[in-house]
């Protein structure tokens, strides 16, 4: 049986059906219509925004006008025709002119790490990118930027993954880009020493066996190595902790659940890979600021 939903829920729903974040708390909620995993909006003008942030990489394509982004090492004036990409959970503000035009594009970028050579990418994902130089690069990550505003408009069957697949491209494309330039991705190039197939072969592993009780020992005797060796290692290689990796993995699983099914929290908490649900509802409302339930009735999609 269908969960019953309040009035203020549907009405929520009416307002908001390509999606709906939060915006009376610093962290937003990013949610996605069918089973989809990236968000475009074609705005005008929107309301000038305080520091916030959200588990999405966003990425601002000005069309017309003038805004200017706030981020906690810089800020950036982007101008018309310039690109500016905010990574994952990074705070950010957001101050516009009247008149402005952009097309704004959220996505979760881990889908990105699932490639097996992506995650060599990671720190290029984690980096604020902007693109105002009019070169090769940059006007080809525009031209792919509206190819997947064009693909999430039309919706013909497999646009998300065909969205995906521009985005791919868009990071190739940066990656290649910046490998050369004295930028913060300098450090890529730095990665000679490790072995990427291996690590790539524990990335794989990992999510194959999130749902379980997999610890940190698990991964590195797969991989070959001392926990405290691969603990390094894996840091080192994909920019972020193995207990931060696997943490967040379990999460998307549960958020999907949640927005997407009807199945019971507890049941959940098991598919996605948490001990109990005591535990899940710890992590849970930690991460998002509210419980899993809470969670389905903003953004529950049945």
């Amino acid at each position: 049986m269908e969960k019953k939903r309040s009035s203020t829920d549907t009405s929520n729903r009416k307002r908001f059906p390509d999606g709906s974040r939060n915006p009376q708390a610093k962290q937003e909620f990013v949610t996605y219509i069918d089973h989809s995993s990236i968000r475009v909006r074609v705005t005008e003008k929107d309301p000038n925004r305080e520091d916030h942030w959200h588990s999405a990489t966003e990425i601002m394509l000005l069309t017309q006008g003038e805004a200017v982004y706030t981020l906690p090492e810089k800020t950036y004036r982007v101008t018309d025709g310039q690109i500016l990409i905010v990574p994952a959970d990074c705070p950010h503000a957001l101050k516009e002119k009247e008149g402005n035009k952009r097309i704004q594009f959220l996505f979760e970028p881990t889908y990105l790490l699932h490639l097996r050579d992506m995650s060599v990418m990671s720190p290029l994902i984690k980096c604020p990118i902007y693109l105002n130089d009019e070169s090769d690069a940059h006007r080809q990550v525009r031209e792919l930027l509206l190819k997947v505003a064009a693909c999430y408009e039309q919706k013909q069957p497999m646009w998300n993954s065909l969205c995906y697949s521009y985005l791919l491209q868009i990071y190739v494309l940066l990656g290649r880009h910046q490998l050369n330039q004295e930028t913060p991705l300098q450090r890529l190039s730095d990665r000679k020493a490790i072995d990427s197939e291996i690590m790539n072969s524990a990335l794989t592993y990992l999510n194959q066996n999130y749902m379980y009780d997999i610890t940190l020992e698990d991964v590195a005797a797969y991989a070959g190595f001392s926990k405290y060796y691969f603990s390094r290692m894996f840091k080192q290689f994909f920019g972020f902790s193995f207990s931060e990796y696997l943490c967040k993995r379990r999460l998307e699983v549960a958020g999907d659940l949640l927005t997407h099914t009807n199945r019971p929290i507890q049941e959940i908490a098991i598919s996605a890979g948490f001990g109990s649900v005591g535990t899940f509802n710890r992590i849970f409302r930690a991460s998002k600021n509210c419980t899993p339930s809470q969670y389905r009735a903003m953004y529950g999609d049945f």
